[in-house]
Protein backbone atom coordinates (compact mmCIF):
# COMPACT_ATOMS: atom_id res chain seq x y z
CA UNK A 1 0.00 0.00 0.00
CA UNK A 2 2.68 2.45 0.40
CA UNK A 3 4.68 1.59 -2.43
CA UNK A 4 1.10 2.38 -4.32
CA UNK A 5 0.83 5.46 -2.15
CA UNK A 6 4.39 6.49 -3.28
CA UNK A 7 3.90 6.04 -7.22
CA UNK A 8 0.56 7.72 -6.96
CA UNK A 9 2.60 10.98 -5.45
CA UNK A 10 5.09 10.81 -8.12
CA UNK A 11 2.63 11.27 -10.68
CA UNK A 12 0.99 14.20 -9.44
CA UNK A 13 4.31 15.37 -9.05
CA UNK A 14 4.80 15.02 -12.32
CA UNK A 15 1.30 16.26 -13.73
CA UNK A 16 2.14 19.28 -11.67
CA UNK A 17 5.04 19.91 -12.88
CA UNK A 18 4.08 19.44 -16.84
CA UNK A 19 0.88 21.61 -15.89
CA UNK A 20 3.63 24.13 -14.94
CA UNK A 21 5.73 24.06 -17.77
CA UNK A 22 2.38 24.37 -19.76
CA UNK A 23 1.86 27.79 -18.34
CA UNK A 24 5.11 28.42 -18.88
CA UNK A 25 5.24 28.15 -22.59
CA UNK A 26 1.88 29.98 -23.02
CA UNK A 27 3.41 32.93 -20.67
CA UNK A 28 7.03 32.77 -22.97
CA UNK A 29 4.41 32.65 -26.21
CA UNK A 30 2.71 35.64 -24.88
CA UNK A 31 5.81 37.75 -23.78
CA UNK A 32 6.89 36.96 -27.72
CA UNK A 33 3.64 38.65 -28.95
CA UNK A 34 4.11 41.50 -26.71
CA UNK A 35 8.24 42.08 -28.14
CA UNK A 36 6.47 41.49 -31.75
CA UNK A 37 3.58 44.25 -31.49
CA UNK A 38 6.13 46.52 -29.64
CA UNK A 39 8.82 45.65 -32.27
CA UNK A 40 6.28 46.80 -35.23
CA UNK A 41 4.69 50.20 -33.42
CA UNK A 42 8.68 51.26 -32.94
CA UNK A 43 8.88 51.02 -36.63
CA UNK A 44 6.06 53.13 -37.43
CA UNK A 45 6.91 55.32 -34.65
CA UNK A 46 10.52 55.61 -36.54
CA UNK A 47 9.05 56.14 -40.01
CA UNK A 48 6.62 59.13 -38.75
CA UNK A 49 10.00 60.17 -37.11
CA UNK A 50 11.58 60.24 -40.35
CA UNK A 51 8.60 61.89 -42.06
CA UNK A 52 8.82 64.68 -40.15
CA UNK A 53 12.14 65.18 -40.34
CA UNK A 54 11.83 65.79 -44.24
CA UNK A 55 9.15 68.24 -43.77
CA UNK A 56 11.42 69.95 -41.73
CA UNK A 57 13.98 70.42 -43.72
CA UNK A 58 11.59 71.22 -46.83
CA UNK A 59 10.52 74.02 -44.49
CA UNK A 60 14.29 74.88 -43.86
CA UNK A 61 14.94 75.13 -47.51
CA UNK A 62 11.81 77.13 -48.13
CA UNK A 63 12.49 79.80 -45.24
CA UNK A 64 16.18 79.76 -46.97
CA UNK A 65 14.87 80.82 -50.13
CA UNK A 66 12.38 83.45 -48.71
CA UNK A 67 14.93 84.86 -46.58
CA UNK A 68 17.33 84.90 -50.04
CA UNK A 69 14.55 86.93 -51.58
CA UNK A 70 14.05 89.24 -49.04
CA UNK A 71 17.40 90.17 -49.22
CA UNK A 72 17.62 90.63 -52.77
CA UNK A 73 14.93 93.03 -52.30
CA UNK A 74 16.25 94.96 -49.55
CA UNK A 75 19.07 95.66 -51.94
CA UNK A 76 16.90 96.56 -54.63
CA UNK A 77 15.32 98.73 -52.22
CA UNK A 78 18.82 100.41 -51.32
CA UNK A 79 19.70 100.96 -54.96
CA UNK A 80 16.85 102.50 -55.19
CA UNK A 81 17.19 105.08 -52.18
CA UNK A 82 21.16 105.95 -53.70
CA UNK A 83 19.59 106.84 -56.91
CA UNK A 84 17.01 109.00 -55.94
CA UNK A 85 19.65 110.72 -53.03
CA UNK A 86 21.76 111.16 -56.14
CA UNK A 87 19.25 112.69 -58.35
CA UNK A 88 17.88 114.96 -55.63
CA UNK A 89 21.22 116.35 -55.35
CA UNK A 90 21.25 116.69 -59.04
CA UNK A 91 18.20 118.82 -58.63
CA UNK A 92 19.85 121.31 -55.34
CA UNK A 93 22.59 121.61 -58.29
CA UNK A 94 20.55 122.37 -61.19
CA UNK A 95 18.52 125.04 -58.66
CA UNK A 96 22.01 126.51 -57.32
CA UNK A 97 23.26 127.18 -61.26
CA UNK A 98 19.30 128.82 -62.02
CA UNK A 99 19.91 130.96 -59.13
CA UNK A 100 23.45 132.07 -59.80
CA UNK A 101 22.18 132.80 -63.44
CA UNK A 102 19.43 134.78 -62.50
CA UNK A 103 22.19 136.79 -60.61
CA UNK A 104 23.84 137.08 -63.34
CA UNK A 105 20.84 138.27 -65.51
CA UNK A 106 19.98 141.38 -62.81
CA UNK A 107 23.89 142.29 -62.35
CA UNK A 108 23.37 142.64 -66.90
CA UNK A 109 20.06 144.30 -66.18
CA UNK A 110 21.74 146.60 -63.96
CA UNK A 111 24.44 147.29 -66.37
CA UNK A 112 22.38 147.99 -69.38
CA UNK A 113 20.57 150.65 -66.97
CA UNK A 114 23.87 152.05 -66.12
CA UNK A 115 24.73 152.38 -69.84
CA UNK A 116 21.41 154.04 -70.37
CA UNK A 117 22.41 156.68 -68.18
CA UNK A 118 25.88 157.01 -69.63
CA UNK A 119 24.28 157.12 -73.62
CA UNK A 120 22.12 159.91 -71.92
CA UNK A 121 24.82 162.00 -70.21
CA UNK A 122 26.92 161.95 -73.56
CA UNK A 123 23.98 162.73 -75.85
CA UNK A 124 25.79 166.39 -76.69
CA UNK A 125 28.90 164.87 -77.56
CA UNK A 126 27.10 162.77 -80.97
CA UNK A 127 30.35 161.68 -82.85
CA UNK A 128 31.77 160.29 -79.91
CA UNK A 129 28.63 158.66 -78.48
CA UNK A 130 27.32 157.41 -82.04
CA UNK A 131 30.02 155.07 -82.09
CA UNK A 132 29.69 154.90 -78.58
CA UNK A 133 26.24 154.38 -79.22
CA UNK A 134 26.82 151.92 -82.23
CA UNK A 135 29.56 150.07 -80.18
CA UNK A 136 26.56 149.70 -76.84
CA UNK A 137 24.34 148.34 -79.35
CA UNK A 138 26.62 145.69 -80.62
CA UNK A 139 27.15 144.73 -77.26
CA UNK A 140 23.65 145.14 -76.48
CA UNK A 141 22.90 142.87 -79.42
CA UNK A 142 25.17 140.21 -78.33
CA UNK A 143 23.91 140.50 -75.03
CA UNK A 144 20.22 139.81 -75.61
CA UNK A 145 21.17 136.95 -78.03
CA UNK A 146 22.93 135.55 -74.85
CA UNK A 147 20.00 135.95 -72.68
CA UNK A 148 17.68 134.53 -75.73
CA UNK A 149 20.36 131.68 -75.44
CA UNK A 150 19.91 131.49 -71.31
CA UNK A 151 16.41 131.49 -71.14
CA UNK A 152 15.71 128.14 -73.68
CA UNK A 153 18.57 126.39 -71.20
CA UNK A 154 16.41 127.41 -68.60
CA UNK A 155 13.22 125.84 -69.88
CA UNK A 156 14.86 122.97 -71.20
CA UNK A 157 16.92 122.28 -68.08
CA UNK A 158 13.08 123.04 -66.31
CA UNK A 159 11.45 120.86 -68.73
CA UNK A 160 14.15 118.18 -67.70
CA UNK A 161 13.33 118.18 -64.19
CA UNK A 162 9.95 117.53 -64.24
CA UNK A 163 10.35 114.68 -66.70
CA UNK A 164 12.32 113.66 -63.74
CA UNK A 165 9.83 114.14 -60.90
CA UNK A 166 7.50 112.23 -63.19
CA UNK A 167 10.21 109.67 -63.33
CA UNK A 168 10.14 108.86 -59.74
CA UNK A 169 7.09 109.24 -58.99
CA UNK A 170 6.09 106.39 -61.27
CA UNK A 171 8.70 104.46 -59.80
CA UNK A 172 8.11 104.87 -56.27
CA UNK A 173 4.26 103.78 -57.76
CA UNK A 174 6.26 100.89 -59.36
CA UNK A 175 8.05 99.55 -56.02
CA UNK A 176 4.94 100.28 -53.77
CA UNK A 177 3.01 97.86 -55.99
CA UNK A 178 5.48 95.41 -55.89
CA UNK A 179 5.96 95.25 -52.27
CA UNK A 180 2.24 95.00 -52.01
CA UNK A 181 2.13 92.23 -54.75
CA UNK A 182 5.50 90.43 -52.81
CA UNK A 183 3.38 90.56 -49.26
CA UNK A 184 0.39 89.09 -50.74
CA UNK A 185 2.10 86.41 -52.16
CA UNK A 186 4.07 85.28 -49.17
CA UNK A 187 0.01 85.34 -47.66
CA UNK A 188 -0.78 82.76 -50.11
CA UNK A 189 2.13 80.25 -49.99
CA UNK A 190 2.02 80.08 -45.85
CA UNK A 191 -1.79 79.32 -46.72
CA UNK A 192 -0.22 76.53 -48.93
CA UNK A 193 2.19 75.66 -46.52
CA UNK A 194 -0.48 75.35 -43.83
CA UNK A 195 -2.58 73.32 -45.73
CA UNK A 196 0.31 71.07 -46.63
CA UNK A 197 1.70 70.72 -43.24
CA UNK A 198 -1.43 70.13 -41.19
CA UNK A 199 -3.90 68.87 -43.67
CA UNK A 200 -2.25 66.72 -45.99
CA UNK A 201 0.08 64.85 -43.45
CA UNK A 202 -2.56 62.85 -41.73
CA UNK A 203 -4.46 60.60 -44.44
CA UNK A 204 -0.70 59.93 -45.51
CA UNK A 205 0.13 59.12 -41.84
CA UNK A 206 -3.17 56.80 -42.05
CA UNK A 207 -2.28 54.96 -44.92
CA UNK A 208 1.75 54.07 -43.65
CA UNK A 209 0.20 52.82 -40.43
CA UNK A 210 -2.17 50.87 -42.13
CA UNK A 211 0.25 49.39 -44.81
CA UNK A 212 2.27 48.61 -41.50
CA UNK A 213 -0.43 46.67 -39.87
CA UNK A 214 -1.14 45.06 -43.36
CA UNK A 215 2.54 43.53 -43.19
CA UNK A 216 1.64 42.07 -40.17
CA UNK A 217 0.77 38.75 -39.89
CA UNK A 218 -3.38 39.46 -39.70
CA UNK A 219 -5.39 35.77 -40.04
CA UNK A 220 -8.56 37.79 -40.04
CA UNK A 221 -10.27 38.53 -43.44
CA UNK A 222 -12.59 41.10 -41.37
CA UNK A 223 -9.23 42.79 -39.67
CA UNK A 224 -7.95 42.90 -43.47
CA UNK A 225 -11.08 44.35 -44.91
CA UNK A 226 -11.52 47.18 -41.94
CA UNK A 227 -7.85 48.20 -43.00
CA UNK A 228 -8.32 48.19 -46.80
CA UNK A 229 -11.50 50.41 -45.95
CA UNK A 230 -9.80 52.52 -43.67
CA UNK A 231 -6.75 53.26 -45.79
CA UNK A 232 -9.64 53.62 -48.64
CA UNK A 233 -11.01 56.64 -46.58
CA UNK A 234 -7.69 57.96 -45.91
CA UNK A 235 -6.77 57.87 -49.87
CA UNK A 236 -9.90 59.39 -50.69
CA UNK A 237 -9.19 62.70 -47.97
CA UNK A 238 -5.75 62.77 -49.60
CA UNK A 239 -7.27 63.31 -53.27
CA UNK A 240 -9.93 65.65 -52.06
CA UNK A 241 -7.35 67.54 -49.77
CA UNK A 242 -4.93 67.77 -53.40
CA UNK A 243 -7.81 68.62 -55.35
CA UNK A 244 -8.48 72.03 -52.99
CA UNK A 245 -4.99 72.92 -52.90
CA UNK A 246 -4.66 72.08 -57.21
CA UNK A 247 -7.52 74.74 -56.77
CA UNK A 248 -6.03 77.11 -54.62
CA UNK A 249 -2.57 77.33 -56.99
CA UNK A 250 -4.72 77.82 -59.76
CA UNK A 251 -7.06 80.45 -58.45
CA UNK A 252 -3.82 81.81 -56.59
CA UNK A 253 -2.27 82.22 -60.12
CA UNK A 254 -4.98 83.69 -61.53
CA UNK A 255 -5.33 86.69 -58.88
CA UNK A 256 -4.85 90.04 -61.14
CA UNK A 257 -2.65 90.92 -57.97
CA UNK A 258 0.01 88.05 -59.50
CA UNK A 259 -0.45 88.79 -63.27
CA UNK A 260 2.34 90.93 -64.96
CA UNK A 261 0.72 94.24 -65.75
Amino acid sequence: MSAYNELHFQYKERSDLATELILANKELAFQYEEKAKRAAELVIANVELMFQSNEKEKRASELVIANNELNFQNREKEKRASELVIAKNELDFQNEQKEKRASELIIANNELIFQNKEKEKRAVELIIANRELAFQKLEKNIREAELAIANKKLIFKTQEREIRTAELNIANRDLKIAEDKQKRYIIGLEEMMFITSHKVRQPIANILGFSQVLDQSINSPDDIKRCVAHIKESAIILDTLTRELNAYICKLGQRDDFKEE
